[in-house]
C-alpha cells in the first residue's frame, strides 16, 4: 500500500487513485455550509483519458496517492502516429502515440529533453521543455530600425510551428520561445 490522502489535503495538482482510475486535482474549493457537512467540491482529470469530472468528497475521505513517474527522455524522431523518446539512463526507446502529445508539442524539435509522464508503464503525457531556441524558417525580412515591439508578424519556425514574432526579428534568426504560452521571448 502507498500514502493515503484525504480530500480535505488536495492540492491543485495532486494525483490519487479513484475506482481504479488515476485522477489529478485541476481546481477544489472547501465549502462549509451553514447547516451539514463541510465538503470539498473537486474539478479532476482523469491523466489516462484526459476527462474531467467534477465531484464533492468529504473532507475525510480516504484516496491512495497515485505515484507519476517524471521521466527525462529525449525526443528522437517521429513515424507517423508515433513518436519516439530515448531513456536517458537506459538508452532504451520507446514510442509515444501522437494523441498523447500536448498542443505545445509543436515548439519540440529532435534532440530536445522532455519529461515524460507515466503510471504504471503507461505513459499519459509529455511536458516540453519549458523554454525553447528555434530557427525561424520563414517570416517577412526583418527591417533594421524598426524596433517597435508591440507590433507583431506570423513566422514559421523549424518545427511547423506558427508563431507571432516582432518585426525586427528575420528569417534564419534563432529565437526563444516559452512553449506554455507560445510566445516569443527574445532572440537567442
Amino acid at each position: 500500500m502507498g500514502t493515503a490522502i484525504t480530500a480535505g489535503d488536495f492540492r491543485n495538482g495532486v494525483t490519487f487513485e479513484m475506482d481504479g482510475k488515476v485522477m489529478q486535482v485541476i481546481e477544489f474549493q472547501h465549502v462549509k455550509p451553514g447547516k451539514g457537512a463541510a465538503f470539498v467540491r473537486t474539478k479532476m482529470k482523469n491523466v489516462l483519458t484526459g476527462a474531467v469530472t467534477e465531484t464533492s468528497f468529504n473532507p475525510t475521505a480516504k484516496f491512495e496517492t497515485a505515484y507519476i513517474e517524471r521521466k527525462d527522455m529525449q525526443y528522437l524522431y517521429n513515424d507517423g502516429e508515433l513518436y519516439y523518446f530515448m531513456d536517458q539512463e537506459t538508452f532504451e526507446q520507446t514510442p509515444i502515440n501522437s494523441d498523447v502529445l500536448p498542443d505545445s508539442f509543436k515548439f519540440v524539435k529532435e534532440e530536445m529533453i522532455c519529461k515524460v509522464l507515466s503510471y504504471k508503464g503507461k505513459v499519459f503525457g509529455v511536458e516540453p521543455p519549458t523554454f525553447v531556441e528555434l530557427e525561424i524558417t520563414e517570416t517577412d525580412p526583418g527591417f533594421a530600425g524598426n524596433t517597435a515591439t508591440n507590433t507583431l508578424k506570423p513566422a514559421t519556425l523549424e518545427t511547423g510551428a506558427q508563431i507571432k514574432v516582432p518585426l525586427f526579428v528575420g528569417p534564419g534568426e534563432k529565437i526563444k520561445i516559452d512553449t506554455r504560452t507560445g510566445e516569443y521571448l527574445s532572440r537567442a
